[in-house]
C-alpha cells in the first residue's frame, strides 16, 4: 500500500474522524499493513491465514466504525443548516423586538414632550370671553338620535355664548328625532331651526349632505363668523362654546377642534377606546397641528369642527367631499393643505360623547370607516393589518422567548406610559394597557372584516342607504391654495 493511504488500524484503534473521502481496503492491504500488529496481540506467530481471520474480523470493527463515523457526518451536514436557519430566525427576532421597543419608547418619549404643548380649555388661563361677540352658527345633523338629540340640543341651547344660532337637520329619521327637534324648535323659535330632508340626491353621502345643506342656509341667512359642526349625540358643557371661540380669536385660528371626551360604560368600550387614542399618536401628532409645515398633522374630528365661515366656503365645503365616509378627517386635511391655520385643544368634559355601546357597537361603528381611511385599497389594509400585528401583538409574544423578553416588557412598559398619558384627558383607566394585545387583534379582525364585506357586497351600507363602491372610489377634487385670513 502507499505511503499516502490511511492506516485502517490508526482508525480503529484512535477512533480517528472518518473524512468523507472514500477508502478502498482489501485483504491483501490490510494483512501487509497488520501483520505485525496481529503477531504482537497475539502473543506469537501465526500464519498468513490467521493473520487473515484476524484482520477480517478487524475489518468488520473498521467497516462498523467508518460505517458510523460516516452516519454521524452526515447527520452533522444535514443539521448545520437547520441550525443556521434557527439561528437567523432567533437574530431577526431579537433585532425586530428591539426595532419595536425604540420605536415605541420614541413614541412615548416625543408624546411626553408634545402632549405639554397642546392646550387645555379648562385652566383657568383659558378662561376668557371672545373679543367681539362673534357670531356662531351651530350645524347638528342627525338621522336615528330620537335618544340623544333632546339632550344634546338643549345643551347647545343653554350655551354661555350669547350670538348664537343651532340648525337642526333631521336627515331622513325613521323615528322620533324630528318629532322632537320641531318641538324644542317651538320653545326656541329664534335661536333653533330645523331642517327636514326627505330625499338624498345622488352622488351625496346622508351626512356630507346634511351638513353642506345647513351650512348653505346658514350662510345665506345669517353669515355667521363661525360655523360649528358637530353631531347628534354629543353633549355641551355650558362654557365650551366661549371657551372655543375666545381660544380661537386669541390663536388666531381659522380651524378648531376641540377633542371630546369619551364616556366609557364597559370594560370593552374602555378597552378598546383606549387602544384608539395611543394609536391615534402614530396618524397624528397633536402637537404639530399648528405647525404650517406638518402637512400630515391635520385633524378633523366629527364632535367639534369649528371654521370660520370664509375658510369653509374657499376649501369648497362638504359639497368637495360629498362621498367621503370620514367627512370630519377630510375636512381637516383640505384645511390644512391649503394652508389655512389649524388648531386644537382638550378640556376633560367640555364635550362629551358615548361612542357606542360595547366592543360589538364600537366595531359595528368603525366598520364602514377602515376600508374608507385605506382609500378602498386592499393592499394598503394588508400592509396595515401586518404593522398592527408587529407594533401591538408581537410584544407580548415575545415575552415568552429569554431572547426578547427584555425588549418586549420596554416596549409594553412605554404603551402603558402612553396610556396613562392619553388618560389625562380622556378619563379613560391606564389599566386597560393589559388589554392591548387583544384590543390590536379586534381591530385587525375589523379591518379585514371591513374590506372583505365592501369588496363582497360591492359598497358600503350606511345609516339605511347603500353606496356603490364605484362612487365612493372617486377621487374628491385636490384642496384649493390658499393663504388664510386674518
Amino acid at each position: 500500500m502507499s505511503g499516502t493511504s490511511p492506516d485502517p488500524w490508526e482508525f480503529w484503534q484512535g477512533r480517528r474522524p472518518v473524512s468523507a473521502k472514500i477508502i478502498r481496503l482489501t485483504q491483501n492491504d490490510c494483512v501487509d499493513n497488520a501483520l505485525g500488529r496481529v503477531k504482537s496481540a497475539m502473543g506469537s506467530s501465526s500464519s498468513k491465514s490467521s493473520a487473515l481471520r484476524s484482520c477480517g474480523y478487524a475489518s468488520d470493527l473498521l467497516i462498523q466504525d467508518w460505517a458510523s463515523g460516516l452516519t454521524l457526518k452526515q447527520t452533522e451536514i444535514t443539521q448545520r443548516p437547520e441550525r443556521k436557519m434557527i439561528q437567523t430566525i432567533q437574530t431577526a427576532a431579537n433585532l425586530l423586538a428591539w426595532g419595536v421597543s425604540l420605536l415605541w419608547l420614541w413614541k412615548a418619549i416625543t408624546s411626553a414632550i408634545g402632549l405639554r404643548k397642546v392646550p387645555d380649555l379648562t385652566d383657568a388661563q383659558h378662561n376668557l370671553f371672545p373679543a367681539g361677540n362673534p357670531s356662531l352658527t351651530v350645524v347638528v345633523p342627525a338621522r336615528d338620535e330620537a335618544a340623544s338629540i333632546t339632550t344634546c340640543l338643549r345643551s347647545l341651547l343653554d350655551q354661555q355664548h350669547s350670538n348664537l344660532r343651532v340648525l337642526a337637520v333631521d336627515d331622513r329619521s325613521t323615528d322620533d328625532t324630528g318629532i322632537l327637534m320641531d318641538a324644542l324648535a317651538l320653545q326656541y323659535p329664534d335661536r333653533l331651526s330645523v331642517i327636514h330632508v326627505t330625499k338624498l340626491p345622488s352622488d351625496w353621502l346622508g351626512k356630507t349632505h346634511a351638513m353642506a345643506l345647513a351650512a348653505r342656509n346658514a350662510i345665506r341667512l345669517h353669515n355667521p363668523d363661525y360655523i360649528l359642526f358637530t353631531d347628534g349625540d354629543i353633549f355641551f358643557r355650558p362654557d365650551v362654546l366661549r371657551l372655543a371661540l375666545a381660544h380661537a380669536a386669541v390663536t388666531e385660528a381659522d380651524h378648531l377642534v376641540v377633542v371630546p371626551t369619551t364616556l366609557v360604560k364597559s370594560s370593552g368600550e374602555g378597552m378598546l377606546l383606549s387602544y384608539f387614542q395611543v394609536m391615534g399618536l402614530w396618524a397624528v401628532r397633536p402637537w404639530r397641528v399648528s405647525d404650517p409645515k406638518a402637512r400630515r398633522d391635520a385633524i378633523g374630528l366629527g364632535g367639534f369642527n369649528l371654521l370660520r365661515a370664509i375658510v369653509y366656503q374657499q376649501i369648497g365645503g362638504f359639497d368637495a367631499i360629498r362621498m367621503e365616509i370620514v367627512e370630519d378627517l377630510s375636512l381637516g386635511r383640505r384645511v390644512k393643505q391649503a394652508g389655512f391655520r389649524q388648531r386644537v385643544a382638550t378640556g376633560p368634559g367640555l364635550v362629551s360623547i358615548h361612542w357606542a355601546s360595547g366592543i360589538s357597537g364600537i366595531l359595528n361603528g368603525v366598520m364602514k370607516n377602515f376600508f374608507a381611511v385605506f382609500r378602498y385599497n386592499p393592499m394598503i389594509v394588508l400592509v396595515s393589518c401586518i404593522s398592527v400585528f408587529i407594533l401591538c401583538i408581537a410584544p407580548a409574544l415575545f415575552l415568552a422567548f429569554p431572547l426578547t423578553r427584555i425588549p418586549a416588557l420596554l416596549a409594553l412598559a412605554s404603551v402603558a406610559f402612553l396610556h396613562v398619558l392619553s388618560g389625562r384627558q380622556s378619563r379613560i383607566s391606564p389599566w386597560y394597557a393589559l388589554f392591548f394585545p387583544i384590543s390590536a387583534a379586534l381591530i385587525i379582525y375589523s379591518m379585514l372584516r371591513s374590506m372583505i364585506l365592501t369588496l363582497r357586497l360591492g359598497g358600503v351600507t350606511w345609516r339605511g342607504s347603500f353606496y356603490p363602491l364605484s362612487e365612493l372610489r372617486k377621487q374628491a377634487p385636490p384642496a384649493p391654495t390658499a393663504r388664510s385670513q386674518s
